[in-house]
């Protein structure tokens, strides 16, 4: 039976650490999948990479079906990311809200390239193919990004992030309260 794993916040050193692609051999890999998936509906997100849960591994669940009213190219996306690569990334950008379960409260607005090509393994680990646009691509790339140990807030301007230093802070130091389970900063 999955489990709810707790998901790591803001200011935890795992969140700024590369991620290494894996092999069909890692560890319980079908059951981590399965706790990620979990974790992820019990925290009411619609995506989570495994350094959200304290593992440095390229891999990240995803299912954006829940915004396909306001945004359609979100209808079918619902997958599991193994060893993910960006092969390409469009010029023409786009700015859309985002937040992140890794840092609760915080909603901005962030620049992101309009459509990509990534690469990546299925749960099978056969290869997959994938060009996305629009809120999909948004969605692909913010997963995507922990993998590389980076966060929407680094995508902001230096003004904004001024803006919300402290609640930054107030994260980092384990002063927020949510509805699922959290690794706070191991300092603090």
């Amino acid at each position: 039976m999955a489990k709810t794993l707790p998901i790591y916040l803001y200011g935890h050193p795992v969140l700024r650490n590369m991620s290494e692609d894996i092999t069909p051999d890692y560890p319980n890999l079908s059951e981590l999948i399965a706790d990620m998936w979990q974790t992820m509906y019990e925290s009411d997100g619609i995506g989570l990479a495994a350094p959200q849960i304290g593992r440095n591994i390229r891999l990240q669940v995803i299912d954006a079906t829940p915004l396909a009213k306001e945004y359609p190219e979100c209808a079918t996306l619902k997958l599991v990311m193994i060893n993910a690569h960006m092969r390409s990334l469009s010029e023409e950008t786009c700015s859309e809200a985002e937040g992140c379960l890794s840092l609760p409260g915080i909603n901005e607005r962030v620049v992101r390239p309009e459509s990509i090509v990534v690469d990546y393994m299925n749960e099978q680990f056969e290869p997959q193919h994938l060009e996305l646009s629009g809120y999909a691509a948004r969605v692909v790339q913010h997963e995507y990004d922990h993998l590389d140990g980076k966060l929407f807030v680094d995508h902001i301007s230096a003004m904004r992030k001024r803006l919300i230093k402290k609640k930054l802070q107030h994260i980092a130091d384990g002063r927020v309260r949510v509805g699922y389970p959290v690794m706070r900063n191991p300092i603090h």
